[in-house]
């Protein structure tokens, strides 16, 4: 009885908390007809609920430990030892510390003195040295000067070029000072500076490394005569210049002159060479013929014609008399070149013609220059160069406006300068023709290379003149 009094007692218990259950608030219900089996949307839940826990597990710790304060971390110092002075720093020998200089704009050599904290007294022992002063008081940007100062900041020595080609150690003791001269390490190298004209023949050529007085040498010296720059070059035509240059120390110091020039326009070859006749240089065709002609046509450069040569209505007198020259329109001051090479035979003022020169050119050949405004820097009996200032365009004498008055004459007799036959120049002949030979060669095979690499054109460059073979006998 027992038992089924017992048994009864825990049917009625799970009857109490099965109504219980029933009658309890249901915060999640599966849906209709959950068969056990989880959906995509029951896992979906559940990961959605897994990563909210995680993030609140890995959020809450980190708050609770930016509130508490941080410890201080202990802290040490640690000695390094200097690398210790070389025996020579600690003796005071010469050369353990020599500091350069570069001169900056508006500086001097009082200035770097004082930068270096040397006394007054030792610069004014320096400039005084004998053939010292007048190099180093006359310091341009960028020159570098040496200073051996020890650790005690006496000055021991100091070096600076003389010269591109020599420098000057001064040894300063405390009595004297001694001066020793070492001669630098020069090298000398032949080489082909090459380029197109491209929108400018001078910025291209001082790219490709000529001078401004090489670019002259062009223009000016060699290839006036044949090729107009100002409206004959196009962009594609192209330049081979064959100089020396001077190194010292991996660095161009010095580009001399211009020895042989190449220059194509429009597919044709104009070349010509630097030889030394007779003490004077000048450039000449590979055949040995002058290139520079023994008269200038114009001898001012960009001038306008304003009256021929032959009878005319004089403009001041108004009477009809021969014009014995041409007249040659421009402002006051532009400069006025000698037509050739000569000798000055008269600089001063002539009648009817103001201040004039008249020059002499040898064989029977003189020029007149008139209505000039002043002279230039030549005097009588001086012998002058063809293309020197010899005065500037004025309205002096018998004139209505600026400009210059030339007479070209031949054993005194008036020609018309712009019909005359120039004499030609005379060519090289015998040993110097021989000589020059040797050396164009030389620099027509240098030139050929080079315009072969850069422009990979043979059938052009060999369209350079070749100089024949000297004859034999």
């Amino acid at each position: 009885m027992k038992k089924s009094g017992s048994g009864g007692e825990r049917r009625e218990r799970l009857m109490l908390l099965r109504e219980a259950a029933l009658h309890r608030k249901v915060l999640a219900k599966l849906p209709t007809g959950f068969d056990g089996r989880w959906t995509r949307r029951h896992w979906l839940h559940a990961s959605l609920f897994a990563t909210l826990g995680a993030l609140v597990a890995a959020i809450v710790p980190g708050f609770s430990n930016a509130m508490q304060t941080p410890k201080a971390l202990p802290q040490t110092s640690l000695a390094l030892a200097l690398p210790p002075l070389s025996l020579a720093q600690l003796r005071g020998h010469a050369g353990d510390s020599w500091q350069i200089v570069s001169i900056e704009r508006g500086e001097t050599l009082s200035h770097v003195f004082d930068e270096l904290g040397i006394p007054k007294s030792e610069l004014q022992r320096v400039l005084s040295h004998p053939g010292v002063k007048s190099t180093l008081t006359k310091l341009k940007p960028g020159t570098e000067l040496a200073f051996d100062l020890p650790v005690d900041g006496q000055l021991r020595a100091m070096r600076f070029n003389k010269d591109q080609t020599t420098q000057v150690e001064l040894l300063i003791g405390k009595e004297k000072i001694e001066e020793k001269v070492v001669a630098k390490e020069t090298d000398v190298r032949t080489a082909v500076l090459s380029g197109k004209v491209g929108k400018s023949l001078f910025r291209s050529a001082r790219k490709a490394g000529l001078t401004g007085s090489n670019i002259n040498a062009l223009t000016d010296d060699i290839f006036k005569y044949d090729i107009d720059f100002d409206s004959d070059v196009g962009a594609d035509d192209r330049f081979s210049v064959v100089v020396e240059q001077t190194w010292q120390n991996g660095e161009l110091v010095k580009t001399g002159p211009v020895l042989a020039a190449a220059f194509t326009v429009d597919g044709k070859l104009h070349s010509g060479f630097r030889y030394v006749r007779d003490g004077k240089p000048a450039y000449f065709t590979a055949e040995g013929r002058p290139l520079q002609r023994a008269f200038i046509r114009m001898p001012i450069p960009y001038a306008r014609l304003t009256s021929r040569f032959g009878s005319r209505r004089h403009p001041v007198l108004g009477s009809m008399r021969m014009h014995k020259g041409v007249d040659y329109a421009a402002g006051t001051g532009t400069p006025i070149m000698a037509a050739g090479d000569a000798r000055v035979q008269f600089v001063g003022r002539k009648g009817g013609y103001g201040n004039a020169v008249i020059l002499d050119h040898g064989r029977g050949y003189t020029t007149l220059y008139g209505h000039m405004s002043r002279f230039g820097k030549i005097r009588s009996g001086q012998r002058i160069p063809q293309g020197t200032v010899i005065g500037y365009v004025g309205s002096t004498g018998l004139a209505t406006g600026p400009h210059l008055h030339y007479e070209f004459r031949i054993n005194g007799v008036h020609r018309n300068p712009l019909s005359i036959t120039m004499p030609p120049p005379e060519p090289l002949s015998g040993k110097q023709l021989a000589s020059f030979r040797v050396e164009t060669s030389r620099a027509l095979a240098k030139i050929r290379t080079v315009e072969n690499i850069i422009y990979a054109e043979p059938k052009r460059v060999a369209a350079v003149a070749k100089p024949a073979p000297p004859k034999k006998g």
